[in-house]
């Protein structure tokens, strides 16, 4: 009988930003489909879920993937946290997006997540001088060579990983400040790429153990005159990516705009350091949108202007931010209405 290591994933109650946490069971048997995954449980006090009175808190596997590290049969598992009654926990925003998916079907909205984030040793972006600053950013972006990026090892990695785990994995690049990077999931229906999204920042997180480096999402990891750290999202209904789309995503934009302060309020802690108005962002107070426009809060790509369908470009969201809540809004306010 096959011995599976199945590694369970969940997203734990920590204020302001919740962080990745799993364990591993080991499971009897062949693995061929969702039902064949237990739900098991976790101590919810120690992961701010629960008082120690009453601790248990249960994981309801929703996603599976082969595990890419320990290969053979091993698998990665995303999980819904749920009290022990089986409602769910007040953490879990998978919940409500799930509501929402369901809700806007019909429409078959897709989302396409860009996650920028900075590998990080000893205090300060890999590749930085111990003492000191790099040369000025300019170089950096898309950069070959190595006195142009840093932790190169460590995306071929990762790449390789989500791609053996399935994973709608569609490219990495070295981003402006030397240490930093990106890749990109999508575009697929919104819980996939959610799910998907934490499956990779786990595989990350994870392969970066192995190398030492640790993996930050802050939204402006050194102050000064570096781009932050976004998690740009992009977005398209069936109307918009039919002929004649563009009024919808006109539509869309200033529907979004009449409810950016909600938006900010989900789009992760931190995000003001990152929205000034510089380093390609629009302003935190402001909210503008415009063709091929890296300093708007959403830009609508050059292609889908031409076209005149496509899709947009919500450039608000920071690194850190939860692309369960993340997609959430943007279905909320676009497909539902508000």
């Amino acid at each position: 009988m096959s011995r599976i290591k199945a590694e369970y994933l969940w997203l734990d109650g920590v204020k302001p930003t919740s962080k990745l946490r799993s364990k591993t069971k080991i499971l009897e048997g062949v693995v061929g489909r969702l039902e064949d995954i237990p739900v098991w449980g976790f101590d919810g006090s120690s992961t701010e879920q629960a008082a120690g009175h009453s601790s248990d808190c249960l994981l309801k596997p929703v996603h599976y993937v082969p595990d890419p590290i320990r290969g053979g049969e091993h698998i990665i598992i995303m999980c819904e946290v749920l009290s022990p009654e089986g409602i769910p926990h007040v953490s879990n925003t998978r919940a409500r997006l799930r509501e929402l998916t369901e809700k806007t079907l019909v429409q078959e909205p897709w989302f396409g997540i860009e996650q920028e984030y900075t590998m990080m040793q000893g205090g300060k972006p890999l590749g930085w001088p111990k003492d000191g600053y790099p040369r000025p950013q300019g170089d950096y972006y898309c950069g070959v060579g190595a006195e142009m990026v840093s932790g190169r090892a460590l995306v071929e990695a990762h790449m390789e990983a989500c791609l053996k785990a399935g994973l709608k994995f569609c490219g990495v690049n070295a981003e402006v400040m030397l240490g930093q990077w990106e890749f990109q999931i999508g575009p697929l229906p919104p819980l996939r790429a959610a799910d998907e999204l934490w499956i990779a920042r786990w595989l990350m997180l994870r392969l970066g153990e192995d190398m030492g480096i640790e993996i930050s999402l802050a939204p402006k990891p050194v102050m000064g005159d570096w781009n932050g750290t976004g998690g740009h999202t992009n977005f398209s209904t069936g109307a918009m990516r039919d002929p004649g789309g563009i009024a919808v995503i006109d539509a869309a934009c200033r529907a979004l705009g009449e409810r950016h302060e909600k938006h900010i309020a989900v789009y992760g802690d931190g995000n003001e350091k990152r929205l000034t108005g510089k380093h390609e962002t629009c302003s935190i107070r402001e909210f503008r949108y415009g063709v091929s426009d890296r300093g708007a809060s959403i830009r609508i790509p050059i292609f889908s202007a031409k076209n005149g369908c496509g899709y947009l470009e919500d450039r608000r969201p920071a690194a850190n931010a939860d692309p369960y809540q993340v997609c959430a809004i943007i279905l909320e306010t676009v497909c539902v209405g508000g």
